[in-house]
């Protein structure tokens, strides 16, 4: 199954919309089960986007699934880049 990487840059002044939907975005990652890892992105120490690799059947499937996430439906991103990736190291 293709891998994806997802980056997601935050909006600027948007971490009170990132905490707000955060136990929202985690339930939904743990229960979809397709993230293979991901994390913030930090600037300062501020989480400030967010980065996941993905295994999805499409990319159309992976953009279907980066809709969804609680944290697009509240507005939180300014920029979502979805690529597909392949796994070399580690």
């Amino acid at each position: 199954m293709p891998l994806f990487a997802l980056i997601c840059r935050d909006k600027p002044g948007a971490l009170e919309t990132r905490m707000a939907n955060r136990e929202a975005h985690l339930a939904y990652v743990r229960d979809t089960r397709v993230v293979l890892f991901g994390g913030p992105m930090l600037t300062d120490g501020e989480m400030r986007g967010s980065l996941l690799v993905l295994k999805a059947d499409s990319l159309d499937a992976a953009k279907a699934w980066s809709d969804r996430d609680p944290y697009a439906l509240a507005g939180l991103f300014d920029s979502v880049e979805i690529t597909e990736w392949k796994k070399v190291i580690g």
